[in-house]
This record gives structure tokens, C-alpha cells and sequence, in this order.
């Protein structure tokens, strides 16, 4: 069921796929838009009209090609249903057999009004197409090719036209079927022999084309000279074997006619898919620049979204009366990363003094720096750019103390300090933040580490910092 148009209920041709999800053969799809305002989905009124939404609208810019199903109509496995054939293969080479079967029924192009098998053509324009006539050139009757043989005085004689004459033509040795399934080209047109398997001669039919129209020419011309020499040796009169001559090269016409329609057909399919490959073309170039504006404007917003995070986070985690608690976790393999310099020191996130007031920071070394490197923790005090610097009294200058919380409440480490109004570190900041100032062997890594003490417990520890606000 998947492989049927939702349109006329046969097998999918150059499929396209609706926003609604059903498919359609692209030509139904464009008779359907042409030919109704505001078309519908059939399939979505017959499944559920209460579902009808935008996406059943049918519109042509609205659907796409669908590659996957066609490759899979593409590969179904067929056979072909006209009476007498046994040809099977699959879907994608039935549209050249259809050109090709010999037992398909064509009409025949004099007007006649018959329907004749393909391999039957030839013989239908010599005996029983009422259209493919020969004028005497005596009595001037139009006759068939099989009553110009039988009665027309030209081939009798002078005499009468009654007399039956009991010529024999020899038919052609060679119809178009055996022209378009021979096995390999000879330089005689009556000499076309079914040499070789049958995948080298659907080879042949497929590049000989041209090589077939030709010797067809070739032959028409050579009867054509034999007629002309013929007729000025006889003197008006027309012996039976000029005859034979003039109705071989009447079905040579006729076949070389037959030729060039089909081989005009062909280059116009041929034409047609280019221009729908290119179209295809276009529609997928037109996708993907779609597709790159949307990863575009996904990294974009994916981007806006981690931003958002860590400033959420930052917000969660930020303190505006001068007291901050920073908990460092996974000390051990932090401290490992600072002894072998990958991380050598970590900055806490910022907080302030009060809600307008000084944006500050903690610089932490876990192996030391300076003239703590090595032996102990080193701990810094870093004063940010804020948002309200303009309207803070400068250089910093309030009382700051560090605390490394003993997690049993037992000894914890404390140092403070009082800016040094001439440093650097506290005077108003140009760059994002100032150099860190602070305490350089606030605690001897062997006291960290030691057993004893609850500095760090289940790989944690927790650094507070004081500002003194009324100082």
C-alpha cells in the first residue's frame, strides 16, 4: 500500500512526499494544485477529517521528493502483463521493455485505425493496412501492396488488369521487431540475424539505434537507384521484380517512420528527466542551505542557553552581604592537576560585598605559589570589574579574612588581612579583574593531608571568606 499514489491508486512515478506524510506521483500532485483551489488531502478526509490541519493543504512547494521510497519502487520485482510476453525484471528497467515488447499493441501511424502487435507491423503495412496504397502508374488505381501485387496492369502488363499474375513477393527477412532485437549489425539490411544472449542484445538495442536508421537509409537509397535504372530500361514498363523493389522500400518508409517517432519520444523523456533532475537539483541545494541556517541557528541558541546556565548558576551561588562559602570538590585529583601544572590554580565564582557594592573573588593554588610552592596551600584575594565601580569609594579598603572550616568543628585554619592602599590589587580595576593578593602559605600541605584534621572529608572541602563591610 505504501508504493500507491494517494491520487490514482498506482504504483508511485517520481514520488513526493506531503506534510501531512502521504505521497503522491508528482504529476498527480500538479494536475490536483492546477486544477482545485485549496486542495486537500483525500487520504487525511478519509482517515480522520477531525485531523485536518495546515499541513493536509497540498501545495508543490510544500511537499518533497521522496528518494528513499523511490529506490525502493525502484528494485520491486515485475512482470509484464501483456498476453504472450514473459518478460520479468524489475521495476526500473519496465519503462524500456514497454518501448521494446514485441507483443504490446501499437497503433499503427498511417491512421488506419488499427491496433497492431509491435512485431506485427511490418507485415500489417505490407498485406492489411488499408492506408499503405500504391498508385498504378498506368490506370492510376490506388491498391493495397497485396492487391498491387495480384491485379495492378503494371505488374501483368500491357494487356488488362483481370488477369491474376501469380507473383510471389518475397517478404522482407526482417521486421522492426528484428531490427530492435537483432544480436549484432551486418552491412545488409536483409541480413539481421538473432546472434548472442539475450543481456548483449538488450545491450545492442540500447546504443544501436542510430546504427539501425542508418543502414535503413542506406537501403532505401540502393532501392531507390535499382527503381531508377529499372524503370528507364523497361520503357513504362514495370517488370515484378521493380514491384517487389517498390513495396520493400514503401515498408522500409514506414519503418524508418515508426523509428523516428519512437526515437523522438525517447530524446523527449530524456529531456523531461533532465529537467526534473535538475529541478530535484535545486529543491535539494535549497534544502541543505535551509538545513545549514537551522544548525546555525541552533549552535546560536545553544550557545545563548550554556550562557544562561552559568549565569544561573553564578546567581545560585553568589553572596551580596560579604560572606562567601566555597566548596571545592574532588580536591584529591585537583590537587594532583596543580602539582603537575595542567590546573594550576582555581578561581571560585564571584560575589559582592552588598547588593551595588565591590565584585570580588578567590584565587586558590592546591600545591602553593611563590614562596608557598611546593609546601603548602596558597590562598589569594582578587578584586573584578563591576557593574557599579563609578559610584564605590576607591582603593579597596576593608578588612579580609579566610577561613579553612575544620568539617568536626574542631580547629579550623583562619588568617585575615587589611589592604595595602598603595597595591595595585585594590586600586580601581581597568581589566576584568586585578592581581590576586592574598596569603601565600596559609596552610602547609602536610596539614591538609593529615589524617588527624577534617580539612578535607569525602574529597571535599569548604573555604569561607569574610568581608568586613563597616570596617
Amino acid at each position: 500500500q505504501k508504493y500507491l499514489c494517494s491520487n490514482c491508486n498506482n504504483i508511485l512515478k517520481k514520488a513526493l512526499q506531503t506534510l501531512c506524510g502521504h505521497r503522491y506521483c508528482s504529476a498527480c500532485l500538479s494536475w490536483i494544485v492546477r486544477n482545485n483551489k485549496n486542495p486537500i488531502c483525500q487520504k487525511c478526509k478519509e482517515e480522520d477529517p477531525s485531523t485536518l490541519s495546515e499541513g493536509s493543504l497540498l501545495a508543490e512547494e510544500r511537499a518533497f521528493g521522496d528518494a528513499a521510497i523511490n529506490k525502493e519502487i525502484s528494485e520491486l520485482k515485475v512482470h509484464c502483463v501483456t498476453p504472450g510476453c514473459s518478460w520479468s525484471g524489475i521495476m526500473k528497467n519496465f519503462e524500456e521493455h514497454q518501448s521494446l515488447c514485441e507483443y504490446a499493441l501499437i497503433p499503427c501511424h498511417t491512421g488506419c485505425g488499427h491496433m497492431v502487435m509491435r512485431k506485427n507491423l511490418a507485415d500489417h503495412l505490407e498485406d492489411g493496412c488499408v492506408n499503405n496504397v500504391t498508385v498504378c502508374q498506368k490506370c492510376k488505381r490506388s491498391l493495397s501492396s497485396s492487391e498491387y501485387q495480384r491485379v495492378c496492369c503494371s505488374v501483368a502488363g500491357p494487356v488488362s488488369c483481370s488477369p491474376p499474375i501469380p507473383v510471389s513477393p518475397k517478404k522482407l527477412e526482417g521486421t522492426w521487431l528484428d531490427l530492435a532485437s537483432c544480436g549484432s549489425c551486418v552491412e545488409s539490411i536483409n541480413h539481421v540475424f538473432l546472434q548472442g544472449s539475450k543481456e548483449k542484445m538488450k545491450e545492442h538495442e540500447k546504443t544501436a539505434v542510430g546504427v539501425h536508421m542508418l543502414l535503413l537509409l542506406q537501403h532505401i537509397k540502393q532501392l531507390k537507384e535499382s527503381l531508377c535504372t529499372v524503370s528507364k530500361a523497361a520503357n513504362g514498363f514495370i517488370p515484378p521484380s521493380q514491384l517487389n523493389l517498390e513495396n520493400k522500400l514503401h515498408v522500409f518508409e514506414n519503418i524508418v517512420s515508426v523509428l523516428n517517432k519512437e526515437v523522438e519520444t525517447s530524446n523527449l523523456e530524456i529531456t523531461a528527466f533532465r529537467r526534473q533532475s535538475e529541478l530535484d537539483q535545486n529543491i535539494i541545494r535549497g534544502l541543505e542551505l535551509k538545513i545549514a541556517e537551522l544548525h546555525r541557528c541552533l549552535t546560536q541558541k545553544d550557545a545563548g542557553l550554556s550562557n544562561l546556565h552559568k549565569s544561573l548558576l553564578f546567581s545560585e551561588q553568589a553572596s551580596y552581604d560579604g560572606v562567601f562559602l566555597w566548596k571545592i570538590t574532588d580536591v584529591g585529583r585537583k590537587l594532583q592537576d596543580s602539582v603537575t601544572g595542567r590546573t594550576v590554580s582555581l578561581y571560585s565564582p564571584a560575589f559582592y560585598t552588598a547588593k551595588y557594592g565591590y565584585k570580588v573573588c578567590l584565587r586558590i593554588y592546591l600545591n602553593g605559589d611563590g614562596t608557598g610552592k611546593g609546601t603548602h596551600v596558597s590562598l589569594f584575594f582578587v578584586v573584578m570589574k563591576g557593574d557599579y565601580d563609578a559610584l564605590l569609594p576607591w582603593p579597596f579598603r576593608h578588612k579580609v579574612t579566610f577561613m579553612l572550616l575544620d568539617q568536626n568543628n574542631r580547629e579550623h585554619i583562619i588568617d585575615a588581612f587589611r589592604p595595602d592602599l598603595t597595591s595595585a590589587s585594590f586600586q580601581r580595576p581597568v581589566n576584568d579583574m586585578n592581581v590576586a593578593s592574598g596569603c601565600p602559605m596559609f596552610l602547609p600541605l602536610t596539614k591538609l593531608q593529615s589524617p588527624k584534621y577534617a580539612y578535607v572529608k569525602e574529597d571535599t572541602l569548604f573555604l569561607k571568606c569574610i568581608i568586613e563591610t563597616n570596617s
